[in-house]
């Protein structure tokens, strides 16, 4: 099992506390076939209509779909659409775990799609957009304080309708720091102040322009924009998401500066996808991911979640099930002839990388194996392995092997997430490799001695070193097959 998979399985039972603007999303579906004889419009058949929870409720129901426990505070109206939203948390199973503040007077925010033939003719809304009274706010608070100790995150999703202001901002993320909890936010307008001293910030690339005021058009430039906020607001990192260019992960960490590409196969509707960010993020920061790694499910979810209709949530089998999809298209990626690895290499050398190398059969991989390739990625920027053919498997190893084809061994290796690039060589030892790619460092078991390894005078003459990894152990191919065949 990948450690991303290893994440995922984590976030079961995360207890995260969502607080934010709460909304009632309405689905109207139909069908146009004719244009209205009073204007030059489309008649719209209505079919059927839907409901869910949107904004912050979305959040907390993409939360309970991963199998997390939300704890979820916000505020509606004394009104239809809030009576309607208490009957959706009963039906999200949600209702139990919220604390739902219900104002005099103020219109629970109503947003309601019209859809024919599965495209969006019309957005309508009905909403209050103005602070929270005083006591709104202040039950709110009371109730974050009394459940901060029961939970491991907190997300604060800001659509600037009123519930999140900048003295309930201040004073939950203050509590949750002092709690010792990440604060991740879904960010809203231009004044970041009242986000100071947040986990993460999740904004778009109009939101870090707009509130920035630096221009976002490429990629220095967003981070850049990313970066001059932190910075001006005590943020400790910023996932910047791209649409369909994906997300830039910007750390005051060892991580500094991370790049992810769109993961979606088919956008149908883009409803919501924030909050399955939001929501994915701060399960997986809550369950002790690092923020890097959190960013790479969130972005794995996104990619799941706009290829449903409406605001619509990420259930845990789907996004193991595009991990392993994307396991695999990545893995196929990283088999690559010995030319591409070469500009590969030079690229990575361009930007400060240090590139290891080690080699080997691979036949059956065991968990010998997997701790070599550990220690070699852990002595380096990018490893790429060196791959025996088939043939020079047989003359090393005799007529009965490999067991597995090259092209197989090749597929697992490139699945291993320490390894970047696999190549695969016919000669009987991979010095024409390692001649080519002239990487910095040369990792081989520690069952070698440093005379016996092929190319470490090479590397240790322009600079480089060798690393003789520990051996793990009791795990051996030859050792696999005799068993199997007794």
């Amino acid at each position: 099992m990948s450690d991303l998979a290893r994440d995922i399985e984590a976030l079961a039972g995360t207890s995260v506390m969502c607080i934010g603007d709460l909304m009632l999303d309405r689905f109207v579906y139909g069908s146009v076939e004719r244009i209205s004889p009073e204007a030059p419009i489309p008649v719209l058949r209505i079919e059927r209509r839907d409901a869910m929870l949107g904004g912050a409720g979305n959040v907390a129901a993409n939360l309970e779909a991963l199998g997390c426990q939300p704890l979820f505070l916000s505020v509606v109206g004394d009104d239809e659409a809030g009576s309607e939203i208490a009957r959706r948390l009963v039906e999200a199973g949600l209702a139990e775990t919220c604390h739902i503040v219900t104002e005099p007077g103020r219109q629970t925010t109503e947003k309601t799609r019209y859809f024919a033939n599965n495209q969006q003719l019309l957005r309508t809304d009905r909403e209050t957009v103005s602070a929270i009274a005083t006591a709104s706010r202040d039950g709110l608070l009371a109730a974050a304080r009394t459940l901060m100790p029961d939970v491991k995150a907190v997300i604060l999703s800001d659509y600037g309708k009123g519930v999140l202001t900048p003295d309930l901002c201040q004073a939950l993320i203050a509590l949750a720091r002092n709690a010792g909890r990440p604060v991740i936010v879904d960010p809203k307008g231009d004044d970041y102040e009242r986000y100071r001293g947040a986990t993460v910030v999740t904004p778009n690339r109009r939101e870090l322009g707009q509130a920035s005021g630096l221009p976002v058009g490429t990629d220095v430039e967003i981070v850049t924009a990313a970066r001059s906020l932190m910075e001006r607001h005590s943020l400790d990192s910023m996932v910047a998401t791209r649409s369909e260019q994906g997300m830039t992960v910007v750390t005051t960490g060892p991580d500094g500066e991370t790049r992810l590409p769109a993961e979606a196969r088919e956008v149908f509707d883009v409803s919501g996808a924030g909050d399955t960010v939001v929501a994915t993020l701060g399960a997986a920061l809550g369950a002790g991911v690092s923020v890097v790694d959190a960013a790479r499910l969130a972005n794995l979810a996104a990619g799941v979640v706009v290829g449903k209709v409406g605001t619509a949530v990420v259930r845990t089998p789907e996004l193991l099930a595009a991990l392993h999809h994307q396991e695999w298209t990545e893995g196929e990626a990283k088999m690559v002839s010995l030319e591409t690895a070469c500009e590969r290499v030079e690229r990575w050398r361009r930007q400060g990388r240090r590139v290891g190398f080690t080699n080997g059969c691979f036949d059956l991989i065991h968990p010998g194996h997997v701790s070599l390739l550990r220690q070699a990625r852990a002595a380096c920027d990018r490893l790429v392995v060196g791959l025996n053919s088939d043939d020079s498997v047989r003359r090393l190893k005799g007529d009965t092997r490999p067991v597995q084809s090259e092209t197989s061994r090749a597929t697992v290796l490139a699945s291993l997430r320490p390894v970047d690039l696999v190549v695969v060589f016919s000669e009987e030892t991979p010095l024409t490799l390692i001649q080519a790619l002239r990487p910095d460092v040369l990792i081989k078991g520690a069952d070698y001695r440093l005379d016996q390894v092929v190319g470490a005078d090479l590397v240790q003459s322009y600079g480089g070193h060798v690393v003789l990894a520990d051996l793990s152990a009791g795990h051996s191919t030859t050792a696999t097959i005799a068993r199997m065949q007794r």
